[in-house]
């Protein structure tokens, strides 16, 4: 997958002023859009799309101080229809307007362009295990949440304590087949993983395709597929959240499978009673790369 992330990281530079189709451009690379956008921004930190506008910023940065060209032909090579459009987008990257950069050479903060490497330090284990699952539904009590990438989800705190102590007991009854017990689902979640984003946030449980599902319960269907389940234990959610990270770093980079379209389940097996402590386990699709 490095390859690949700094081929797709050249293409970026080649084209900084034209549009391109990430889509074609995963294809030629031998991956799939959803798994090309998961893994770079998991790896650098920030979404494709907005890797490209700081790209296409810093470059544009140059242009606008050389002063060769009116701001309206530079924001239109940008691909911009005007220079009110450029401006917000200058503005949102360097802070200041391209007028006043301009006139007196800045403050600009440039967007380097990024290099993956993969580091091996044999320092962070990723206990794993393959599962191939028939169809099955996700049912029980979802909302839509912004996406939180560090700390505990303030949005889906509130939307499990909003549940009466009987509802937990209730779903836990329910659920038939693996994944097993209580689940955190996430669902929808936009492929480039923008903090803020919205995804829909599902508390229950999994059942098998035909059991009967209760009025009142959301249900999201799952189709048959293959998926990844990681360990996780120790301080909660530190350390799912570094389970979460060396999938990208660590696992997906050293192993022939990719992600594919589809929840991402965190399975709780045992916890203390703060919440302090836990060991989960993580469910991603996966298909072979």
């Amino acid at each position: 997958m490095i390859p690949e992330l700094n081929r797709l990281v050249d293409l970026v530079e080649e084209r900084l002023t034209d549009e391109f189709d990430v889509g074609a451009l995963a294809g030629t690379l031998g991956t799939t859009e959803y798994h090309l956008r998961r893994m770079f921004s998991s790896l650098a930190g920030m979404p494709l799309s907005e890797y490209v506008r700081r790209r296409r910023m810093t470059v544009a940065a140059g242009d606008v101080v050389r002063g060769e060209d009116d701001l309206l032909g530079i924001a239109v090579r940008y691909g911009y229809g005007s220079t009110e459009a450029f401006g917000r987008a200058f503005r949102a990257v360097h802070g200041v307007g391209p007028r006043d950069v301009r006139r007196d050479g800045g403050p600009l903060r440039s967007q380097p362009q990024l290099r993956f490497r993969l580091t091996v330090e044999g320092n962070t284990p990723v206990d794993t295990r393959l599962v191939d699952r028939p169809a099955f539904r996700l049912i029980g009590h979802a909302a839509r949440v912004p996406l939180v990438h560090h700390g505990a989800n303030p949005h889906i705190q509130r939307h499990i304590a909003a549940l009466p102590p009987e509802e937990h007991l209730r779903l836990k009854a329910l659920g038939d087949t693996e994944p097993a017990g209580l689940l955190q689902v996430c669902d929808d979640l936009d492929p480039d993983s923008a903090e803020g984003s919205e995804l829909t946030y599902l508390h229950g449980v999994a059942v098998s395709a035909g059991a009967p599902v209760p009025d009142d319960l959301d249900a999201i269907g799952v189709p048959a597929g293959r998926w990844a389940v990681f360990r996780s234990a120790g301080p909660h959610p530190r350390e799912l959240q570094r389970t979460w990270a060396a999938t990208a770093t660590d696992w997906f980079p050293a192993n022939p499978w990719r992600l594919r379209p589809g929840p991402s389940i965190v399975a709780v097996l045992d916890r203390a009673e703060d919440f302090g402590t836990a060991t989960c386990e993580l469910w991603l699709p996966v298909e072979p790369a």
